[in-house]
Parts: C-alpha cells; sequence; structure tokens
C-alpha cells in the first residue's frame, strides 16, 4: 500500500536525519551526571584520584541540551528501537537518570494527557517513560522501580491513585508533572 510505503520513507529520512540528534542528546545529558562511589561524597573519583596527586582537577560541565530535530516528534512509537539499533544505545541507566531524561523529554517535546502521545510528540509520563525504553535506555526493571519511586512519592503526599492516574487529572499542569518526576528522582537519589 502506498501508505505503508510512505511511513517507511519517513522512518528512514528520520533515521538519517533526526535520530542521530536524540541519541547524542541523551548521552550528552547521561555524560554530564556525576558519578560518586557513595551519595555522600562530592567528588568524582577522578577528582579524588587528581586532588590525591597534588592536582586538582576542574569539574567538567555537562554540554547543553538543543531540541531534537521536527521529525522526532512524527515518528511512530514502533520505529524508535530502530534508533537504537543504529546508532547503539541499550545504554544502562539507573532509576534517576530514567526520571531525569522523562523529564527532559517531556519538557523537549510537550506534556499531554489520557494518552500516550499526541500528534506534535508531547507525552505523558508513561509515554515519556516508554520513548526511552524504545530507544533502549534503560529496561523494564528500571521503568518499574522509576515507577515505584512515582508512587512512593504520591504515597508521601497522601495519595494512593496510580501516577498515571494522577496525571490525567484535568487540573493537573506540566509543571507539577515535572515536579513529580524530579522529586522522584531526588527519593532515589537517597
Amino acid at each position: 500500500m502506498p501508505t505503508t510505503l510512505v511511513a517507511d520513507t519517513a522512518a528512514e529520512e528520520f533515521l538519517a536525519e533526526a535520530g542521530p540528534v536524540l541519541v547524542r542528546e541523551i548521552e550528552a545529558f547521561l555524560a554530564g551526571q556525576r558519578r560518586t562511589a557513595h551519595p555522600l561524597v562530592s567528588k568524582s573519583t577522578a577528582e579524588l584520584v587528581a586532588e590525591a596527586l597534588g592536582s586538582v582537577a576542574t569539574p567538567v560541565l555537562a554540554p547543553a541540551l538543543t531540541v531534537p530535530g521536527g521529525f522526532l516528534r512524527f515518528l511512530p512509537d514502533w520505529a524508535l528501537p530502530a534508533v537504537r539499533s543504529a546508532h547503539g544505545a541499550g545504554r544502562r541507566v539507573g532509576v534517576v537518570e530514567h526520571l531525569e531524561l522523562a523529564a527532559l523529554v517531556i519538557e523537549r517535546h510537550g506534556w499531554v494527557q489520557g494518552r500516550l502521545r499526541d500528534r506534535r510528540g508531547g507525552r505523558c509520563l508513561v509515554g515519556a517513560q516508554a520513548v526511552l525504553l524504545r530507544l533502549g535506555y534503560g529496561d523494564e526493571s528500571t521503568a518499574r522501580a522509576a515507577a515505584r519511586q512515582l508512587q512512593a512519592v504520591l504515597a508521601a503526599r497522601g495519595l494512593d491513585q496510580p501516577y498515571h492516574e494522577w496525571q490525567d487529572h484535568p487540573d493537573r499542569t506540566q509543571s507539577e508533572v515535572l515536579y513529580l518526576l524530579r522529586q522522584a528522582a531526588d527519593r532515589a537519589r537517597q
């Protein structure tokens, strides 16, 4: 059918043009994350070694992220695993990174309620998690652990509804959703 050929052509165009941009942005974000042996240690291992050897290393700042190309927003979710294999993702991320990246997806592409995504590429909480999984950043156990963190934050607020229902409440705002994601990431750090 012609529509299938058009969809395949659009997916191929995305892979050639916009796919590398999203992968580069996610990799840049992850590269900028500070990694230490213990949560109470404020310096990276490299900084501690440099300090012990007598030279203080200057901290590396995370590169600025930019909004990926427009085709990414329109690419169907089923095509995202092709981007993963084409660009070598499949990277292990922790719960904190998963939650922070989900917030980044919503910030960059917009937020929706009542469905995983809209035609412009906006995503709900679950949709943001799904795009990360389909691109190969983390696995289902990471997503489930992140969901437990989101639920724990809501429980601490005295709410017992699932986070996907909470985000679909008509009075909910994107700012509240992003705040929930960041609170859950902070909780996961502890």
